[in-house]
């Protein structure tokens, strides 16, 4: 873990930060990890999106991880606090605690119940993405040939615009993906992908699929994955290069920060080694770099000294991320 000097506040005061999707260790019983959230809110970050299940995990599973850090905001009302509304994002600014909202990485979590969208809405999940590299149920996978959105998909983003859960396109197939932008009645993101045309991996996104996300109104959230930002390098200069290629194609209105930051690194690694199908080791080596949360105040810096304004910083810091929530969320 690196250190800062500076915290986002002084760098970019009044912004708001939002960190757009961190994973915690998907042990419902296991809290070890919890108190790491404070690293978040140390570095200057408001709000941080927390997944709670992905791939084939199913709803039992999400509603056991959504119970375990519910209680633990519960039982830190003084430096924790969930957020389900836009209003709630200022109030955590304003009290300077760390906002928690959640994510599901995969239509999965469903069980095959359209009518699961509404429950996990209630519980705190404001976006879900379709599939996790492989198909599933909704559609097609970026790992694999894919054969494209399915009637089920089609069903749950309905109920998605309907209850207002952002709908997500990270993780799925190319085919996938366009296809849920043209169903969905409200903006796509992509929660945490970075530039196919920066680096060759097929969990990056193509620059066709950027612009069809930017026109609908959507954000592409920049992952700090290494083996994502190029050949394992999650420098601060690798991150930046994703970001700058996105604001130039699209324009500061659609890109946003969202770290893909895993804080057990060994529960990632056993995942990559458990199922070469979801993770092809030659593209998810064991031990991957990750641009870290304390990190977030040296981007700033860098961005700022490569002549970007604040005005520019403080959308895609947060500002962005409060625009589909401003527009998405019921």
């Amino acid at each position: 873990m690196q250190t800062f000097r500076t915290p986002l506040s002084e760098i970019l005061p009044g912004v708001l930060v939002w960190d757009n999707h961190a994973c915690l260790p998907l042990r419902p019983d296991d809290g070890r990890f919890l108190p790491q959230l404070e690293r978040m809110r140390a570095t200057g970050v408001t709000v941080v999106t927390i997944n709670a299940a992905f791939g084939t995990f199913g709803a039992d599973h999400a509603d056991a991880m959504l119970d375990s850090v519910r209680n633990w905001v519960a039982e830190h009302p003084d430096t924790l606090m969930l957020v389900k509304t836009a209003a709630d994002l200022d109030g955590a600014k304003a009290s300077g605690r760390l906002g928690i909202c959640f994510d599901l990485e995969s239509m999965t979590a469903l069980d095959g119940d359209v009518g699961r969208v509404g429950h996990f809405y209630a519980r705190g999940v404001r976006w879900m993405l379709g599939t996790y590299n492989t198909a599933n149920a909704a559609g097609g996978g970026c790992m694999e040939a894919d054969e494209g959105l399915t009637d089920f998909g089609r069903d749950v983003i309905a109920e998605m615009n309907r209850v207002g859960m952002v709908v997500c396109g990270s993780h799925c197939g190319y085919r996938t993906a366009r296809e849920m932008i043209d169903a969905s009645a409200t903006p796509v993101i992509f929660s945490h992908s970075n530039a196919r045309a920066v680096y060759d991996h097929p969990r990056n996104i193509p620059d066709d699929l950027i612009r069809a996300c930017a026109a609908r109104g959507g954000v592409i959230g920049i992952n700090g994955f290494g083996p994502f930002l190029g050949d394992n390098d999650a420098g601060t200069a690798s991150y930046v290069a994703h970001v700058e290629h996105m604001i130039d194609l699209v324009g500061d209105d659609h890109v946003g920060i969202a770290l893909d930051y895993v804080f057990d690194i060994d529960e990632l690694n056993d995942y990559i080694s458990a199922d070469p199908a979801t993770f092809p080791p030659d593209m998810f080596p064991l031990g991957a770099e990750m641009v870290e949360p304390e990190r977030l105040p040296d981007i700033a810096r860098f961005m700022l000294d490569r002549g970007h304004g604040r005005e520019t910083l403080g959308k895609l810091f947060g500002g962005n991320h409060r625009r589909i929530a401003e527009t998405v969320w019921r």
